[in-house]
């Protein structure tokens, strides 16, 4: 298994509206493509306006994949048009997780 983090910077005063809009428009559509939710957060202490998720995958085949598919659904273009606006920058690591991780 891998895990991918994604790490968005949002716009000052745009984080409340994101997440409304992923609750109510991008997360039952992410999660039936995509899987294994391993987390959702947001920051309190440090870097703040930043959106972290993590999603789990059997391998990077199959990250490729889902994504694919995520990206043909008309629901979630609809909701990234919405909230793209909203994101002014965007980091991405594949992470592998150690042979001791409750998460393998």
């Amino acid at each position: 298994m891998l895990v991918e983090e994604r790490i968005y910077t949002i716009e000052v005063g745009k984080l409340p509206e994101m997440l409304a809009l992923y609750e109510a428009e991008g997360m039952k559509v992410q999660k039936e493509i995509l899987g294994h939710m391993v987390g959702y957060f947001t920051t309190d202490i440090g870097p703040l306006n930043l959106l972290v998720h993590m999603w789990g995958y059997k391998d990077l085949n199959d990250r490729a994949r889902r994504r694919t598919r995520l990206f043909k659904n008309k629901q979630w273009l609809a909701y990234v048009a919405k909230v793209r606006p909203f994101i002014k920058a965007q980091e991405n690591r594949i992470l592998i997780p150690a042979p001791f991780s409750p998460i393998k």
